[in-house]
């Protein structure tokens, strides 16, 4: 699996849009860097931002750059690679890393309003959003769990969306996310297994262009549950899940005990899997190859991708934030948006 496949460059025309994220966090450095050392061969994005700040924290972090302030997508184009484009959205306070000052919520939700609205209006090819720092937007209104539901409500998605990571070696799909582990047992349930599998492998048609997807469900307990004598969540929960999920029509497997599904010659069999709660998804695919993960939400009418980690408050501005997992998302995010615009266009 690669993000580097030759169709991205259908979608050269409309560049991809990227949120400020938390301003005290690494979200504005490992833009700086990502345009720094690979502009000419990433696909063109778009910044909204404060330009003056972005200047500032590249120079500050050791890689001063041109910085355009543009006031649409067109001219970010026109820019790139010469120029890092920002679409300005202004800080009601200076940004200090490693410092999170809530009056700064409102900037960090208008920049992601604005790409929101530019991928929606088709003037973006898609969006990335920088980590942000949910508990400083709370009282400016940022009224969702994350970026996931807030997207959600923005776009009128249809159904639940959908977290994906994806890495050069394994893709993941959690059931439960952002749970304790004894919620997330409690609460697992047979539909939302079905949902995740089924949005899964539509978006492994359409957008990483698998013809038949292949998936595989991870079991819940140790060893699948041993007959029931380690838990009964397999037999009731999850393989009726994979009941439903073969009748539509999918090439599904499992429930598998999790100890045995992440080694080479398990991800051979699969395309992506489906696990029941975050760190059985995320602790195989880190370890794989932590940099290169990125997160997708499915189940969008956009498409958004996402560095797979936080905002890193404690090494921000010192110019040791790795800016591989960002450059991974713009990358996929073009690739994406490039098979979507494909897959729509009549032959």
């Amino acid at each position: 699996m690669t993000f580097d496949d030759p169709v991205s460059g259908s979608s050269s025309q409309r560049p991809i849009a990227v949120t400020m994220g938390e301003p005290a966090g690494i979200g504005g450095e490992i833009t700086c860097l990502a345009w720094a050392r690979h502009s000419r061969e990433l696909p063109p994005f778009v910044l909204i931002d404060d330009p003056d700040r972005i200047a500032n924290l590249a120079a500050t972090v050791g890689h001063p750059i041109n910085v355009k302030a543009v006031s649409n997508a067109k001219e970010a184009v026109a820019v790139w690679p010469n120029a890092l484009p920002v679409i300005p959205v202004s800080l009601n306070a200076p940004a200090e890393p490693g410092r999170i000052n809530p009056e700064n919520a409102p900037a960090v939700i208008a920049s992601l309003d604005r790409a929101i609205a530019l991928a929606t209006n088709g003037e973006v090819a898609g969006l990335v959003t920088n980590p942000i720092q949910k508990s400083a937007l709370y009282a400016a209104g940022f009224d969702a769990p994350g970026h996931t539901e807030y997207l959600a409500k923005a776009t009128q998605a249809s159904g639940a969306p959908v977290m994906m990571l994806a890495g050069p070696e394994l893709r993941v799909v959690p059931v439960t996310i952002h749970s304790s582990l004894a919620d997330a047992a409690r609460d697992l349930r047979t539909e939302d297994i079905v949902h995740c599998a089924l949005v899964a492998a539509e978006a492994l048609r359409r957008d990483f262009a698998i013809t038949q997807p292949r998936l595989a469900i991870a079991a819940l307990n140790p060893h699948a549950g041993e007959d029931g004598a380690l838990g009964t969540e397999e037999a009731t929960v999850i393989a009726p899940a994979v009941v439903a999920i073969r009748a539509a029509g999918i090439e599904v497997s499992g429930p598998a005990a999790a100890d045995t599904m992440f080694h080479p010659e398990a991800r051979q069999t699969y395309d992506a899997a489906i696990c029941m709660y975050h760190d059985q998804a995320l602790i195989p695919l880190k370890m794989l190859d932590f940099h290169r993960s990125v997160n997708i939400t499915l189940g969008l009418p956009i498409v958004r991708t996402s560095p797979d980690h936080g905002t890193a408050l404690g090494i921000a501005g010192a110019g040791r934030a790795n800016p591989t997992s960002f450059i991974e998302a713009v990358k996929l995010a073009s690739l994406l948006a490039a098979r979507r615009q494909a897959s729509a266009t009549p032959a």
